[in-house]
């Protein structure tokens, strides 16, 4: 099983960081089929292949996943999105 752990540093109010975090969310799930629900200052999403979480720290956010064996092949592409779209989400 293939994991990814990413920490990314934002500049966002805790608010305005949990507001995009959850348009993103809503994204993933019309797209992908992707299920999530918050606990907390986590965010986590499963879908078949897939479970992971996103936490909201002070500064950051933190992305980990777990990847079965067919999104496992695809980590390194998977990963590259998800840098990609923080950056653009969170500068």
């Amino acid at each position: 099983m293939s994991t990814i752990d990413i920490r990314h540093p934002h500049s966002l109010s805790p608010a305005q960081a949990r507001e995009s975090v959850q348009r993103l969310a809503e994204t993933l799930s019309s797209r992908f089929g992707v299920q999530y629900g918050w606990t907390g200052d986590d965010l986590l999403f499963e879908r078949s292949g897939i479970d992971g979480r996103v936490r909201l720290e002070p500064g950051a956010l933190r992305v980990t996943a777990k990847l079965g064996l067919l999104f496992g092949a695809m980590k390194g592409s998977i990963e590259a999105e998800i840098r990609k779209v923080l950056g653009e989400r969170f500068g």
